[in-house]
């Protein structure tokens, strides 16, 4: 049943239809708008990777007359049969295994592309999404977009400030949408770099750093237990735009749309100005979502509360997944945690042996109490943080973290699990943190296999609906037509 105040918003959205349908004679909500060159419906379907959002689910979103987006975060590549390429590392050095990852990444990226334009029938719009802060992220960019003319229009990009994304997206004619959490973040990217690129800007991406899957923007100064509405947030970052002369260039509102009479106040609003609206969730639940069957059946088994912001991510950023085995035993390897000391100072008076040669460290009274019972639990294996604390883990657990280290592909441009960085040294200077995980080991698993508990699985904070919506009643699996058709609708 419907809230009160959704109640208002039905009531404001059926008249959006009736004036839009006695105005334009059109069954859709929706007027369209000028996305990357081309008039399109203003729905966007969010990119999603390792592989979750593909070639087959984005074109199929652009045969629909929306904006389909595949990931070209380490994406599968296909051989001259169509078959699957694995991903199998040979080099002996991270070095060398990341050089082999940019050359998968390429091949991946190419191949999806090719797939979206094939199946979009040249209808709609095909983005490209990559992370600014994935490794190697400049020459994939390049090595894509250079063998993908006239395929791709348009490169979203987030998590971190992608200052290069402008200059090297106008060299290949495609529009660039950086993804932002707010107005100040574009004030910076535009003020640095995007003022000189501004035809080329197609829009820009607010991902509500609260609600949205994956990783979120989330700022030192909020607050991740408090959200805040979206509203205000989005009409700052449209009066930086206005500011910059960017009046007309759409916005796409990504994170917690799932019902469009729930934003019907977002539509034609001109304090808002252009808007489209981006789902990154809702794809994953379509024939053509590439995402496991038993993905697919977990996603309707969801309830409120059971995805969660979390800092375990080996970016450093926070991000939404469902609390399933693989983020209650991150939980759990966390709470097992307590400080050291190396030398006898304050209250850290308790010797206590660590490592294979029982080197000794010193431990508060209370914690030296907490770290016996977690050996007797069989956490009997202490392993040292970059934060001078320890955690205690099982002698199993110790050793596939320590395996999972050592095969390091650089998969992110720093990663605080295995201390891999982009730079001179390729080394963060810091003590790999085993409080953290190998996200592309994990990522490569759920994309690939049937396993949903013990690998980390993103999603939006609106995923608990899949359950609760009419849409889907007795195991109903739309087609992204169907979708896209249904969203029009508003619910």
């Amino acid at each position: 049943m419907l809230s009160s105040f959704n109640n208002r918003l039905f009531v404001k959205f059926r008249l959006k239809i009736q004036n839009r349908l006695q105005f334009n004679g059109l069954v859709s909500l929706l007027n369209p708008i000028r996305i990357s060159g081309k008039e399109v419906l203003p729905l966007v379907e969010g990119g999603k990777g390792i592989s979750i959002s593909n070639g087959e689910s984005s074109g199929a979103w652009a045969a629909a007359g929306g904006v389909g987006t595949f990931s070209a975060v380490n994406a599968d590549a296909h051989d001259a049969d169509g078959n699957l390429i694995p991903v199998v590392y040979h080099g002996k050095t991270r070095r060398e295994r990341h050089d082999e990852l940019i050359a998968y990444s390429i091949k991946g990226g190419i191949t999806q592309a090719r797939l979206a334009h094939e199946r979009s029938n040249g209808q709609g719009r095909i983005h490209m999404n990559v992370l600014w802060e994935m490794g190697a992220v400049e020459p994939i960019l390049h090595g894509v977009l250079s063998q993908t003319k006239g395929l791709v229009h348009g490169v979203t990009c987030g998590a971190g400030m992608p200052f290069k994304l402008a200059e090297i997206c106008v060299s290949y004619g495609v529009h660039y949408y950086p993804i932002v959490s707010s107005a100040r973040a574009f004030h910076i990217l535009w003020k640095r770099a995007y003022s000189r690129f501004s035809d080329s800007l197609g829009g820009v991406v607010y991902e509500d750093p609260w609600l949205a899957g994956g990783h979120n923007g989330l700022s030192n100064s909020e607050d991740p237990l408090v959200p805040e509405d979206p509203m205000p947030r989005v009409i700052a970052l449209r009066k930086a735009m206005r500011e910059c002369g960017l009046n007309d260039t759409p916005i796409f509102m990504a994170g917690g749309v799932w019902w469009l009479s729930e934003w019907a106040n977002w539509i034609d609003n001109p304090e808002l100005g252009p808007i489209a609206f981006q789902f990154g969730t809702r794809p994953l639940l379509t024939q053509e979502s590439p995402i496991s069957t038993s993905w697919k059946k977990k996603l309707v088994t969801l309830k409120k509360g059971d995805i969660r912001l979390n800092r375990f991510s080996p970016t450093g950023f926070y991000s939404s997944g469902v609390r399933n085995a693989f983020l209650q035993n991150l939980e759990n390897r966390s709470l097992r945690q307590v400080a050291y000391s190396v030398d006898p100072v304050g209250e850290h008076t308790q010797s206590f042996p660590v490592g294979a040669r029982g080197r000794v460290v010193y431990l508060a009274p209370h914690d030296k109490e907490s770290a016996d019972i977690w050996v007797k639990q069989g956490f009997d294996t202490p392993m040292r943080t970059p934060d001078s604390t320890l955690v205690f883990v099982t002698e199993a657990e110790s050793n596939q973290i320590l395996t999972d280290q050592i095969n390091c592909m650089g998969c992110l441009s720093a990663c605080k699990f295995s201390n891999w960085a982009q730079n001179e040294s390729w080394s963060t200077g810091k003590k790999a943190d085993p409080r953290s995980f190998c996200i592309q080991k994990t990522l490569q698993e759920i994309s690939h296999s049937e396993d949903v508990e013990n690998q980390l699985m993103f999603a939006g904070h609106q995923a608990y609906r899949f359950g609760q919506d009419s849409f889907y009643a007795n195991g109903f699996v739309p087609t992204v037509k169907q979708l896209v058709d249904q969203l029009q609708t508003g619910y």
